[in-house]
């Protein structure tokens, strides 16, 4: 599994039903999360709410803050 970071790359994962599950930071721009909401509700993607966009990128191994991620299986 790999993470696809970015507000734009995780819309996008989860349109073209790639993202298996989409991690959202609580500190988002609120349009940006009411957005990804409402497309993973319509595409049955999973959330998980991460407690701040600094915490979230840590998690994603990289050095700055994300307001989203989504997880996407490795193509083989």
């Amino acid at each position: 599994m790999r993470y696809v970071i970015g507000s734009k790359q995780t819309m996008k994962m989860v349109e073209q039903r790639k993202a298996t599950l989409v991690y959202v930071a609580q500190d988002a721009d609120p349009r940006l999360k009411n957005n990804i909401v409402r497309l993973c509700e319509t595409a049955e993607v999973p959330i998980t709410w991460s407690e701040s966009m600094k915490s979230l990128g840590e998690t994603c191994g990289i050095e700055v803050g994300a307001a989203m991620a989504a997880v996407v299986p490795e193509i083989e």
